[in-house]
């Protein structure tokens, strides 16, 4: 009980450890200011590592996700600047190309059997090219002149302070609703029930942290347009595999394949299905990241497959599929932004960021193959 409890506690700790140490280099960390960028940093590297979620828990991986981040970016910047298309058209336009992408990279792999790693690495270098023939290797702005659309507002968007408050009640009071539903299908069921106590306790500091965060937003703009992306992204992820058959046949294929095609599943269809997922978190996070540069460049995309990856395998997401929860992938998340944010902070050099994320996926690949055996 006691072993299952450090592992529980792992992540939190870990993540309160490295806020503690940038808090003590620089008290500006946990600044409203700070909190509020490091929070849309952190929707857009959540959304992407939900999206590698899906993948990895089949077993099969994506390399291309980065250089597909800077290309439907850059595709939706190009027709916006320079061929006048509003933004939700132009949006809309990327977003098809990232759907229609992702179904020829499933197919592939599926039906010609060729291992996703090779295909991913294939389109991360095409996909690469391709971004930066569509922006000619220049700089292309979200916006024309200086009038605000919905490209550029995705990530400089803040509630109303009161709409932020009531949002975050809204969300305590669904998790109140959840927690008992919980219970008391549980309890129908005759399983073991926490003692209510204790589950009021969790509820209150869960609201109390709610309600705080968005106080703390509030003291800067307000609640990040991106992290209500984030947070839809999260909420569809999870009931998608906590509550529908599809979700279950990610988790069986990625525990055994052959045991799942016995049993009936339409593997190739699920893994299709897992890549087109895959495409439309790769389209929201080509927008939200090439909207926070305020601009489609030739570095925007680059390594964030690294970090999904990474935020994956640090919330508990197997390499080898089968195994990881969404609550899991969030909190890896938060850690991989809080990390690069609080050296960012600190003006820390580039190759010393580089080491560092270097060091922090190969330390979550140990764990996963020491939490594997």
């Amino acid at each position: 009980m006691n072993a299952r409890l450090l592992k529980n506690l792992a992540m939190p700790i870990a993540l309160a450890a490295i806020a503690a140490f940038f808090a003590v280099k620089e008290p500006a960390f946990l600044g409203p200011r700070n909190l509020t960028q490091l929070v849309v940093e952190f929707s857009i590297t959540g959304t992407l590592a939900l999206g590698m979620f899906l993948i990895l828990l089949t077993g099969q991986i994506d390399l291309s996700v980065g250089s597909g981040v800077g290309l439907v970016g850059g595709i939706a910047a190009v027709l916006v600047f320079q061929q006048g298309w509003s933004a939700p058209a132009a949006m809309s336009a990327a977003f098809a190309v990232a759907l229609v992408l992702w179904v020829l990279m499933g197919a592939l792999i599926v039906r010609q059997r060729i291992p996703s790693f090779i295909i991913t690495l294939g389109g991360l270098l095409i996909f690469k090219g391709l971004f930066w023939l569509v922006i000619q290797n220049s700089t292309v702005p979200v916006v024309r002149g200086d009038q605000e659309n919905l490209y550029s507002r995705l990530t400089t968007y803040y509630l109303p302070a009161h709409f932020g408050l009531a949002l975050a009640a809204a969300i305590a009071a669904v998790l109140a609703v959840l927690a008992w539903r919980s219970r008391a299908a549980r309890a129908a069921h005759r399983l073991a029930v926490p003692p209510a106590g204790r589950a009021i306790a969790q509820w209150i500091a869960t609201a109390a942290a709610i309600v705080g965060l968005a106080a703390v937003f509030n003291a800067f703009r307000g609640v990040p347009l991106s992290l209500l992306v984030l947070a839809g992204t999260a909420a569809a992820v999870y009931f998608l595999t906590q509550h529908t058959p599809f979700g279950r046949y990610l988790y069986a294929i990625g525990g055994n394949e052959e045991a799942a095609v016995l049993s009936g599943i339409a593997v190739n269809r699920v893994l299709v299905g897992a890549y087109v997922l895959m495409g439309v978190a790769v389209a929201l996070t080509g927008f939200m990241t090439t909207a926070y540069s305020g601009a489609s460049t030739t570095t925007v995309g680059d390594l964030m497959e690294l970090d999904a990856i990474a935020a994956c395998v640090i919330g508990g997401t197997a390499l080898k599929g089968g195994r990881g929860t969404v609550w899991g992938v969030i909190f890896g998340a938060l850690i991989m932004t809080a990390l690069l944010n609080g050296m960012t902070l600190l003006a820390v050099s580039p190759e010393i960021k580089f080491i560092a994320r270097g060091a922090v996926l190969t330390l979550a690949v140990w764990m996963d193959v020491k939490l594997g055996r």
